[in-house]
């Protein structure tokens, strides 16, 4: 027996499913301890009842997500218009080194994800998913691209890459704490600030609840779409001209960052991120637990091994380069210990993941102002100016 769901109910699925993630999450603190996402948890027992059902000969369930891509398509957008340039100016050098850091990370880790497939005799576009798409990019990325090369011919791309993100995201979340207590250790290291009341700085647009009304409301749902539809637009004709692809939610994010600073430039009121934020978090929810709903699980668990591999090799390789080059290029000192952490959280997992981990050390052992102020910056949306076009590329020359 075959169940269609239609958009409506699906999207209401996806929304209960959220909820339940959020739930279960308050509940069992193992989920809490590593940060993993809402729709994850959710959607992901979602998938495991759909797969026993289908198993059994029980019950096979069909979604249509069909409005999945408009949510992905909101939330980069989003992410675009995050991207001030003002913060970058902010984080200053140690923020560039950083930054350019995690673009390195992204090169590399879609290098051992694409040549760790080929030694695997698996397809090099399996070895993309598993590499910056789905450790640096995360849950996200990973539906995003997995998408795209589904649509190239790789039916099991989605699922691969949403496996593999919710491992690098648990992996992250347990090795962070161990390497910057082991620099700590190591160098004797001690911050160099006092006031541990509030390490974590004000560097976003702050909005008074005054301000946030229906109509300036509209204004950021006014300039969310309108990045989305020039940013769809230059999209297609980019690929039709060069024969390049350029999903559009990739065109529509840097549409947003090019947006974002011109705006800034006559007016930093018009932009608000409480609005912008809130936009980006429930379209993040909902299209994630379509995808993680829609994961089929039946098709990953022959390839569980190559899988399990080639992301050891990735977190071997990140904990490596977070002791022995990161440390040392940012300052070998405290903040550089902690920054490690955050590194080490979103460069297998997310931004949420990289903050769990630098609240567990300064907790512990003492603040760090620039920690908080740069990871946050780059690993909110910085990260994603260098590591979209390697994948893009990457998915280009094996297509």
């Amino acid at each position: 027996m075959t169940l269609e769901i239609n958009q409506l109910t699906t999207i209401f699925l996806a929304v209960a499913v959220f909820m339940v993630g959020t739930y279960l999450n308050k509940r069992i603190r193992i989920l809490d301890r590593f940060c993993i996402p809402a729709p994850v948890v959710g959607g992901l027992l979602f998938a495991i009842i759909a797969t026993i059902l289908k198993g059994l000969n029980i019950l096979n369930i069909s979604l249509d997500t069909s409005l999945q891509g408009l949510f992905m398509l909101t939330f980069f957008t989003t992410v675009g218009l995050g991207a001030s340039f003002r913060l970058i100016k902010l984080g200053g050098k140690l923020l560039v080194i950083y930054w350019i850091s995690c673009g390195f990370l992204a090169l590399v880790q879609s290098a051992i994800g694409i040549s760790f497939a080929k030694i695997l005799n698996l397809d090099p576009l399996i070895g993309v998913m598993v590499g910056a798409t789905s450790m640096e990019g995360g849950h996200g990325a990973a539906t995003a691209f997995g998408t795209t090369i589904e649509k190239m011919g790789v039916d099991s791309a989605l699922s691969i890459g949403l496996a593999a993100a919710t491992v690098g995201l648990v992996a992250g979340g347990l090795i962070g704490g161990p390497i910057v207590k082991y620099l700590i250790n190591k160098y004797n290291l001690k911050p160099t600030e006092t006031d541990t009341d509030d390490h974590t700085p004000d560097v976003g647009d702050q909005v008074t609840t005054s301000s946030l009304n229906s109509k300036t409301f509209m204004i950021q749902v006014f300039i969310i779409t309108l990045c989305m539809a020039l940013g769809s637009y230059l999209g297609d004709l980019f690929t039709n001209l060069t024969g390049f692809a350029l999903p559009s939610y990739v065109s529509a994010m840097f549409v947003a960052v090019i947006a974002r600073n011109i705006i800034d430039r006559f007016d930093r009121k018009v932009i608000q991120m409480k609005s912008i934020s809130i936009i980006g978090d429930i379209t993040l929810g909902i299209f994630l637990s379509m995808a993680l709903m829609s994961i089929k699980l039946w098709e990953v668990a022959n390839l569980a091994l190559p899988l399990f591999i080639i992301i050891l090799v990735q977190v071997v390789f990140i904990a490596l380069f977070g002791i022995f080059v990161l440390f040392r290029m940012l300052g070998k000192n405290y903040d550089a210990a902690v920054m490690v952490g955050g590194f080490t959280g979103h460069g297998l997992g997310a931004t949420p993941n990289a903050i769990a981990n630098m609240d567990a050390i300064v907790n512990k052992f003492g603040p760090s102002r620039k920690a908080f102020l740069i990871v946050p910056i780059v690993g909110a949306f910085l990260i994603d100016v260098f590591a979209m076009p390697i994948i893009i590329t990457s998915i280009n020359m094996f297509s």
